[in-house]
């Protein structure tokens, strides 16, 4: 899977993102009217310095009793996340997200967040490629191809 992050993966997105002082219930409900399941989290400079999830949500908020509307990110965030670079392979970028267990990874060019990557992204282009392949395979067996 030579394929890379952007524009390969991903396409142009509208990056959702928050200041560390937002609150958890913030997190929840933008997530939640965007239709997505990770937020970057950035300072004042809009440099990422988090990402929370909705798995964080859940462990960090929810399972420990604490109040969404008054539980700042910055308390359950992930800091400093391990990031990609739009010019990551595919493949590179879903060994590190399955042998770390990441489910969502920032795409960061240079200082600026440019993308959000999902496992779900990733496995999606690893079957096509493997569809691909087959389908190469086959007509080469079966003579579609035979001598190119």
């Amino acid at each position: 899977m030579q394929r890379k992050i952007m524009p390969d993966i991903i396409k142009q997105q509208v990056i959702s993102s928050l200041k560390q002082d937002s609150t958890a219930y913030e997190a929840a409900s933008l997530m939640t009217s965007a239709n997505i399941a990770a937020i970057v989290i950035v300072d004042d400079n809009n440099k990422v310095s988090g990402i929370i999830t909705e798995r964080d949500l859940t462990r960090r908020v929810v399972a420990k009793g604490l109040d969404p509307k008054e539980t700042p990110i910055a308390d359950v965030m992930t800091e400093n996340p391990e990031t990609l670079s739009p010019d990551d392979s595919a493949g590179d970028a879903l060994e590190m997200m399955l042998s770390r267990h990441f489910r969502h990874l920032p795409v960061i060019d240079g200082e600026k967040c440019v993308g959000m990557v999902s496992i779900r992204d990733l496995y999606k282009a690893a079957k096509s490629s493997l569809e691909e392949s087959i389908k190469e395979t086959e007509a080469f067996v079966f003579g579609d191809r035979y001598g190119a």
